[in-house]
């Protein structure tokens, strides 16, 4: 068409139209098969008909491929496994829990925790037994990641991905180990101290429920040399503070008692954030929403070492038995 040419020849800067014959298709003439081949599309199983060759559908191999790397979507509840989240990341860098290679344990089951794909992954929920394919048994799992999402791929195909996933890493169980032991190990403390505290601050939510607001810890000294000059550490709210209760241990593993306290009252830790003296945003550690008789309760029940199967239910505030085993 000479009078298209004339009309583009001033944008045509790459000289695109210069030479080239533009031949008109009469579309309407053309039959599927022919238009198919101007379009340059080629379908030999559609030339031969061959009713036997599947089109526009996933084969088996794309399914199990899609599958093991299930749609994340964002967790609306997060906020009910974040304190779970930071509790497993406390626990690994004291040496409570271990990453271990997968697959010489290759079961996966409620309140399991695995690393994939180099993010924390939690398993919430374990789904009814199903019958996969090849008759062996699934499920469907909830699992969420320590970055706000969720999925609900299955159990082999989460089994699959750890597989091959050369840094995939089950987390073991928390290891408490002896607290009270004859042998000696590096945190040991030969006379330990757990010491309750309640805060001074008048930071509003803090004097709103101070008599619930307490910070537990452990010392091998004394408590008021541990506590001294506590109005300028961001640990201790930046404020002076009252020591409500002391507990007299011996042979006490320091490391393993403080992170048994953090499973114990994970759920009601406290959420607060503060500037220190220098500007920089910090959350203190080690503040709890915990009445001081259930703080009591529990330092009963790690004396006598029936405390591994109970945490704090904040809803009630009272210790229940651990939904999860430990």
């Amino acid at each position: 068409m000479p009078e298209a040419h004339a009309l583009l020849a001033e944008i045509d800067v790459p000289k695109l139209l210069e030479g080239n014959e533009v031949s008109a298709v009469d579309i309407d003439a053309l039959d599927e098969d022919a238009l198919l081949a101007e379009l340059g599309i080629a379908d030999d199983a559609a030339e031969a008909g061959d009713i036997t060759v599947l089109r526009h559908v996933r084969s088996s191999v794309e399914k199990r491929a899609a599958e093991e790397v299930a749609e994340r979507n964002a967790c609306e509840d997060f906020e009910r496994f974040r304190p779970l989240f930071e509790q497993v990341e406390q626990e690994l860098k004291s040496g409570v829990r271990k990453t271990l290679r997968f697959g010489r344990d290759a079961s996966v089951a409620d309140g399991n925790y695995f690393i994939l794909g180099g993010q924390l992954a939690y398993v919430a929920e374990v789904g009814e037994t199903i019958k996969a394919p090849n008759g062996d048994n699934d499920a469907r799992l909830r699992v969420i990641y320590a970055n706000g999402t969720e999925s609900n791929l299955l159990l082999r195909s989460l089994q699959r991905a750890l597989y091959k996933d050369d840094t995939g890493r089950r987390l073991t169980d928390p290891d408490m180990g002896p607290l009270f032991s004859g042998e000696v190990e590096p945190e040991d403390i030969e006379t330990g101290t757990i010491y309750v505290l309640r805060s001074k601050s008048e930071h509003p939510f803090v004097a709103q429920h101070r008599e619930l607001i307490h910070k537990i810890g452990v010392t091998g000294g004394k408590v008021e040399t541990r506590i001294a000059g506590s109005e300028n550490q961001a640990t201790y709210l930046l404020a002076g503070v009252e020591i409500v209760a002391t507990y007299k241990l011996h042979n006490v593993n320091r490391v393993k008692l403080e992170a048994l306290f953090h499973r114990v009252f994970g759920a009601a830790q406290l959420d607060l954030s503060l500037e220190d003296r220098f500007g920089k945003p910090v959350k203190p550690r080690e503040w709890f929403l915990v009445p001081l008789h259930v703080i009591d309760e529990v330092v009963q029940k790690v004396v006598a070492g029936s405390i591994t199967d109970f945490v704090y239910d904040p809803e009630s505030a009272s210790l229940i038995r651990s939904p999860v085993p430990r």
